[in-house]
């Protein structure tokens, strides 16, 4: 299987798999890794897993018969992803699909020659992970989850739920490195919108609580949430 075909299959399009493809024999057996970010019995996961069998199927790939497919779940913990990641390398796939920014974070830790798919990341460029969307370069490749120019879509809408709203406090998380670009996108809203924005860099339950009881403090305030490691 071709990077590009299996790229083309993650992205839910229309796929014209190659005629080589479709005349595989049985006996070549080829091997997909998948790690995702959440836990095992996260509902959205398994969905999206189940999704992604069903399309790799209906292009004539089935696990046992022409491939097989080893699956791990990071459970939003950083040591499991880099234990899963070392784990689903040792077994020489021939790809591996990433699904979240810890996943895809944890396999290029890994490796830099097995070809690496992403899907579920923010900002696959602002992490490190490609150079560019168009020109990727090295071993990954993929899908961005968010446009940042959405960040002011979030804003405008803030202030259509509730009007009276002035102040915004923006929870990032700081290891993220989409949530600054989303900052930025609703940063560049805010004067049109009449609302001043005031990050709030938090990582652990605590941090959180503490930053936004001390900002429900004042009135007229709302929150806008930023991407987390897991997404």
């Amino acid at each position: 299987m071709r990077r590009r075909d299996f790229i083309a299959l993650i992205g839910g399009g229309t796929v014209a798999w190659p005629l080589a493809a479709r005349a595989q024999q049985p006996d070549q057996m080829r091997r997909i890794g998948v790690l995702i970010s959440t836990a095992s019995d996260d509902p959205v996961g398994q969905a999206r897993v189940a999704t992604f069998l069903q399309g790799l199927q209906q292009l004539g790939w089935t696990d046992g018969r022409n491939m097989r497919i080893d699956t791990r779940w990071a459970s939003n913990n950083a040591d499991n992803g880099r234990k899963y990641a070392a784990e689903l390398i040792a077994l020489a796939p021939d790809v591996i699909l990433a699904g979240g920014s810890l996943a895809t974070s944890s396999l290029l830790q890994a490796t830099r020659a097995v070809p690496i798919v992403f899907a579920l990341v923010p900002d696959p460029v602002g992490a490190g992970y490609v150079d560019s969307l168009a020109r990727p370069g090295g071993n990954a490749t993929g899908f961005a989850s968010i446009d940042y120019s959405m960040g002011a879509k979030w804003l405008e809408l803030l202030k259509e739920i509730a009007p009276g709203v002035t102040r915004v406090a923006v929870l990032r998380d700081p290891a993220v490195a989409a949530g600054a670009g989303q900052f930025g996108g609703i940063q560049s809203a805010a004067s049109s919108t009449g609302v001043e924005v005031s990050p709030i860099n938090a990582r652990d339950a605590g941090e959180i609580e503490r930053a936004v009881m001390a900002f429900a403090l004042s009135s007229n305030g709302g929150l806008i949430v930023t991407s987390t490691a897991s997404a």
